[in-house]
């Protein structure tokens, strides 16, 4: 259970969310959709109510156990195996461990005494071990993988062999892990934040009807409305104009209706009132005007305002971020060329000998299941990691890449968001570079805010941001749509169309396809190349 009381959360003098008393709570059976606009202080928040970080004001009460997904999740030992990092949730993959060294000593010690120590110790561990759900807890954990996406060949591969998105997928596996007993009921309260990122439409469906039937608290931000309406029994609303949360008890699509009613509740009590003290204030005027009368006028005026200041806060509309990509520098007919690029983790091949020419204007998508490379295609292309084996890029006339990393790589966290800004855009003019962030809605003390307490969904705004001043004429595009609300999303969409340089795209996301009206597609990890046709879609929407 978690319980704020008279919460209060800011970034620098920016209150994001207050929620006096007890507004906030979560017991078991509450499965809570927490909604807002991007930068309206849902990660903040969560990040709050997982202990990760402390409020301004008030205070965050917890009892029993909270499984906490991040938006982007950072993992410790990247030597471990994805199985032992699922595992760990229980303790499991130490008493393993262990349990394998016990019997290592037990085979081959010649001290008797030794050996008698080894048998006891391994026991004891052995014991420890079935307490915990012993040998079938492997294969629940392989199971709940399996559902994730994540295929049994990848579990004993260490998490840095592993995507972006199958290293996503492991940390919702630990957490699911230890929040079931296999039926999927337990007291634990999950937190999770864009939990649908990398995953395949099965994958979403099988989280979809596991959340559905937790019977801990649940709290999720998803901008996945279908998933919200399945899952939720409450919505919490931060309102990013108010800086306060509205509860409402009832599922997603009643809330939605609920929160028009309210709107427009709001603008009828506002626009009655405003007609009732403007007549006040007229009648004032007039009685002002004599001497006599001007206590009267006085009252007239302050009752007329007092109507104004009790009146509920008209939700302002949403602004949105001016998304737009640079305009292409001139470059040759071929700006781009890449030959046998070949990528190995230790003896694991992940692709061979992928050929890929980019032309100027060239609109190409990069398909594949979850870790046949789609992302370390756009590192070796963007030269953040250099091929192995002979081949290479071949640089062409004019190239200027544009690179929009999935996991935001390219932002410093420990910068600020001007900092950021300017050394991705260096020889750029900074008033022109402040009105470029005004567009992508960064202004004021939110420049010097650092870019690791931004959401994800502000991340995707900065990166973004960087890409405008490039005049890049290759963009290389890694998920450029997640973590996005509905209003900004469209605006990358209507970017993409509009946009005349070339673009290698990776997405999950159709729309974004759509958008793009690819030419050509390479579907890893055989490096394939084909000319685009609606066939492909099938594999966009399953991936």
């Amino acid at each position: 259970m978690i319980v704020t009381n008279d919460l209060e959360v800011r970034v620098g003098a920016r209150t994001l969310l207050d929620a006096p008393g007890q507004l906030l709570r979560v017991q078991p059976g509450d499965r809570i959709g927490l909604v807002g606009r991007n930068g309206a202080g849902k990660t903040t928040t969560m990040r709050i109510l997982s202990g990760e970080t402390k409020p301004y004001g008030g205070s965050v009460t917890t009892s029993g156990e909270i499984g906490y997904l991040p938006q982007d999740s950072r993992e410790g030992n990247i030597e471990q195996t994805a199985r032992d990092r699922v595992l760990s949730a229980r303790g499991l993959d130490q008493l393993r461990s262990s349990m394998e060294r016990q019997q290592e000593i037990m085979e081959t010690a010649t001290d008797p005494g030794k050996l008698d120590a080894a048998i006891r110790k391994y026991s004891r561990l052995e014991e420890q071990f079935q307490s915990l759900g012993g040998y079938e807890a492997d294969a629940e954990a392989a199971q709940i993988c399996d559902n994730l996406g994540l295929e049994a060949r990848i579990l004993d591969q260490q998490l840095k062999t592993l995507s972006g998105g199958q290293r996503r997928r492991v940390e919702l596996a630990q957490i699911l892990f230890a929040a079931t007993n296999g039926s999927g009921k337990s007291k634990t309260t999950l937190l999770l934040d864009e939990p649908t990122n990398h995953l395949d439409a099965d994958s979403i469906t099988w989280l979809r009807d596991f959340l559905a039937k937790h019977e801990g608290g649940l709290i999720m931000i998803s901008h996945d409305v279908e998933l919200l309406g399945a899952v939720c029994n409450k919505i919490w609303y931060l309102d990013a104009v108010r800086g306060e949360a509205d509860v409402y008890n009832m599922g997603f699509s009643k809330y939605v209706d609920a929160r028009a009613l309210d709107e427009a509740r709001r603008r009828r009590e506002r626009a009655n009132a405003e007609k009732k003290a403007g007549a006040l204030k007229d009648q004032a005027a007039r009685l002002g005007a004599k001497a006599t009368k001007a206590a009267a006028a006085k009252q007239m005026i302050a009752r007329a305002e007092r109507m104004i200041d009790n009146l509920d806060e008209i939700r302002v509309a949403d602004r949105a971020a001016n998304i737009v990509f640079p305009e292409p520098a001139a470059c040759g007919k071929t700006p781009l060329n890449a030959k046998g690029l070949t990528k190995m983790y230790g003896s694991l091949e992940v692709f061979a000998g992928v050929d890929l020419a980019i032309d100027k204007g060239s609109r190409v998508v990069v398909l594949g299941f979850n870790g046949a490379g789609k992302t370390t295609l756009l590192k070796l292309l963007a030269g953040v990691e250099r091929t192995d084996g002979e081949g290479g890029i071949v640089t062409g006339y004019g190239l200027k890449i544009g690179y929009f990393a999935q996991e935001h790589d390219t932002i410093d966290p420990d910068k600020s968001v001007w900092q950021n800004t300017i050394e991705a855009c260096a020889d750029a003019d900074q008033q022109s570079l402040r009105s470029l962030l005004g567009s992508f809605m960064f202004s004021g003390e939110q420049l010097d805010q650092p870019a690791g307490t931004l959401s994800g969904g502000e991340k995707t705004r900065l990166a973004l941001a960087t890409l405008v001043s490039s005049r890049a004429n290759v963009l290389l595009l890694d998920e450029p749509t997640n973590n996005l609300d509905p209003i900004s999303r469209e605006q990358v969409l209507d970017a993409l169309r509009t946009y005349t340089g070339a673009v290698v795209l990776v997405t999950h996301d159709p729309g974004a396809v759509k958008a793009l009206e690819p030419e050509r597609v390479i579907v890893l990890p055989d490096g394939t190349e084909d000319l685009w046709n609606d066939q492909y879609m099938e594999i966009v929407e399953l991936a």
